[in-house]
């Protein structure tokens, strides 16, 4: 009976996920003239990889306001124009710095 409606629930997932997929492409056939809706869909994915990384940087770490600071002061880095193996290397060296500290 379990196996039933673990098959039923794959096949709902399935369904769900090419509509989702599928529908954009067969209604929206012209070029998006909406400047909200462009807007909206430029940023989508920048959004999304904020929301897995956040937490994944307070996590990474053994103390989490290490992962803290490391993301403030990159952030402050980012912000005057390093590239991202410069922003990388201070966030790595200030969360070694701060557990070397903190523990």
């Amino acid at each position: 009976m379990t196996n039933h409606y673990t098959f039923l629930y794959i096949l709902i997932s399935i369904a769900v996920t090419n509509l989702i997929r599928v529908l954009p492409l067969t209604l929206i056939r012209g070029e998006i003239k909406n400047k909200f809706v462009r807007s909206f869909l430029y940023y989508v994915p920048y959004v999304t990889l904020a929301v897995m990384t956040f937490p994944a940087i307070l996590d990474a770490t053994q103390i989490p306001m290490a992962g803290a600071i490391a993301l403030v002061l990159g952030i402050i880095a980012a912000y005057f124009g390093l590239g991202l193996f410069p922003v990388s290397v201070i966030c790595c060296l200030v969360v070694l710095i701060c557990e070397f500290i903190m523990l």
